[in-house]
């Protein structure tokens, strides 16, 4: 067994703390193995953090899992070795695996809400790793906590960590998470899109104290992502695959300056994406005074848009700023508390059940994440099919061929009707999901957040996609978003929320183009950028800002 090596000391860069020696992973589905990793070689030393890049299903969490020793149920390590340390997890015992993982070598996941218990209070799921493993007695365990919660920069950090995780934003919790993964001071961390779903605001602050906090106690980790620029904030090497194997590696500043490979280049597809704005004077709906409410929290403050028919209107803005609640309230699921949503001239019920079927035909939601808006127990077939059922009624052989018709319109086939949500992609189940909206032939579409979790190459997929049934079908979109190049790459007009207000709105043209509002400048700016060195910059800008206005 090799020997423990703790303290800052031994973790300053050096030596190789993880080494992959042609790695394989192999994984089961459809009764056939299939390779998921294909001989890869990776290298990690102390105190450095590698990236690694690509699209789904390159391989980077399943090999960020086997830096723990670890595949995921259907997976597993056929060949090659995973050295820590020199000792090599892909043989170890489980109880040396058990001693390792959450001590010396932590994970911090993608989906922070999906990871915490939600009956147990945050400090209490910070400190369970320390305590249980006889690392840091409960006392102690609470004060490194709190003090990891300063460090990270949370907001009242002696008390953050009483509170229950639906308490706290989605930064917050995703910082809470780093500190739950550094609180052994662990030799390694594997980072797996720690900052995907975060709005861009929120993801600067996110990266820059996980930056702070990696070097501050030279933790050597593996951060994984779909986003070159995001890794070129954080990582001192890029390693890019594909469909399991190495593409190529370079250091960060060679990767960003001088990619060798064209698919390299091709990981920041959307942002060269854009559309230029119509225009129409035909209103499909009109939002007027709209405030709505959480109980005694008002989240809807005075909100009034129009949105023309045939067109495309992003809602932008941070987390909290009342985005979602705005798409909740107007597709009924959220009766407002003030004001009215006027549909074609006529003003709706606000509780989606006093709504008649030609109002619910009309106006459709698809959902953020497919993986909680998929049954995972019926097939594609099922889950499509239904909905043409309900809306129109078909039956027999009818009903088969309108929902392959739906399949090809979204450009897939017949050969995925009977297929379950995990053998399909993020990208393919979106895609279902865009489908059952489409079964009831609506005029406008909500779409919340619907690229935020899919990786760039993927991206531009579905938001062609939009932009090609808008085209040929006429429908309208409304797209809630946190993602800006996303708004270049989709829009006609754009609104920006802040706090349940809108504080600007108008055509995309207007509303990106300086003079700008002070707000849309802070969200413009935080779209991270293709420069080594632009976080640094950014926060630098921020603090001297900061002094100013004191002054």
């Amino acid at each position: 067994m090799a020997t423990e090596t703790r303290g800052s000391d031994a973790r300053r860069k050096g030596g190789n703390l993880l080494e992959m020696r042609d790695l394989k992973i192999n994984g089961f589905s459809n009764d056939v193995w299939h390779e998921i990793v294909k001989g890869v070689d990776l290298v990690v030393k102390r105190g450095e953090i590698v990236g690694l890049i690509g699209e789904s299903g390159a391989g980077k969490s399943s090999l960020g899992l086997a830096a723990m020793g670890y595949a995921k149920p259907g997976c597993k390590i056929v060949g090659g070795q995973v050295l820590f340390d020199g000792e090599d997890l892909a043989s170890c015992s489980d109880r040396r695996l058990r001693e390792l993982r959450g001590n010396r070598i932590a994970y911090v996941a993608q989906s922070a809400a999906a990871a915490f218990n939600p009956a147990k209070r945050l400090i209490d799921q910070t400190i369970e790793a320390a305590v249980r493993k006889g690392i840091r007695s409960r006392r102690e365990a609470e004060a490194d906590a709190i003090e990891l919660y300063r460090e990270l920069q949370l907001p009242d950090p002696e008390h953050i960590g009483y509170r229950y995780p639906h308490q706290v934003s989605g930064g917050q919790l995703q910082r809470i998470m780093t500190a739950m993964s550094m609180i052994c001071k662990p030799d390694l961390i594997i980072f797996d899109e720690p900052t995907t779903a975060l709005d861009v605001t929120t993801q600067v602050e996110v990266l820059a104290s996980i930056r702070s906090l990696v070097e501050r106690h030279h933790t050597a980790a593996l951060y994984i992502t779909h986003d070159l620029a995001v890794v070129a904030q954080m990582a001192d090497r890029i390693k890019v695959l594909r469909y399991g194997e190495t593409v190529e590696e370079a250091a960060t500043e060679q990767m960003i300056g001088e990619p060798k490979e064209e698919y390299t280049k091709s990981l920041w597809a959307v942002r060269n994406l854009y559309k230029e704005p119509l225009t129409s004077d035909n209103v499909l709906l009109r939002v007027s005074g709209l405030s709505a409410a959480y109980g005694i929290h008002k989240v809807l403050d005075d909100v009034s848009l129009e949105l023309p028919k045939g067109r495309t209107i992003c809602v932008v803005g941070e987390s909290g700023s009342g985005k979602s609640t705005l798409a909740r309230s107007i597709a009924g699921l959220l009766p407002p508390v003030t004001g009215s949503v006027i549909y074609n001239g006529k003003a709706l019920p606000g509780d989606l059940s006093s709504r008649d079927r030609s109002i619910l035909k009309k106006i459709q939601l698809v959902h953020q994440i497919p993986d909680t808006a998929l049954n995972p127990r019926h097939t594609v077939g099922e889950t499509i099919s239904r909905a043409v059922r309900l809306f129109k009624n078909l039956k027999g052989e009818a009903l088969i061929a309108e929902t392959v018709r739906l399949l090809e319109l979204i450009e897939l086939n017949e050969t995925f009707y009977d297929r379950l949500p995990s053998e399909l992609s993020g990208g393919q189940k979106q895609r279902i999901c865009i489908a059952r909206a489409l079964a009831a032939e609506p005029e406008l579409i909500i779409c919340d957040e619907v690229t935020s979790a899919l990786d760039q190459v993927v991206q531009e997929g579905i938001l062609k996609l939009l932009s090609d049934l808008q085209r040929r079908l006429g429908v309208t979109y409304m797209f809630i978003t946190h993602d800006i190049n996303t708004v270049r790459a989709i829009a006609d007009d754009v609104v920006v929320m802040k706090s349940g207000k809108i504080v600007d709105q108008g055509l995309k043209t207007k509303v990106l183009s300086p003079p700008y509002d002070p707000y849309t400048e802070l969200l413009l700016s935080s779209v991270p950028k293709m420069e080594i060195g632009w976080l640094s910059g950014i926060l630098k800008g921020r603090s001297t800002s900061k002094v100013a206005a004191i002054s």
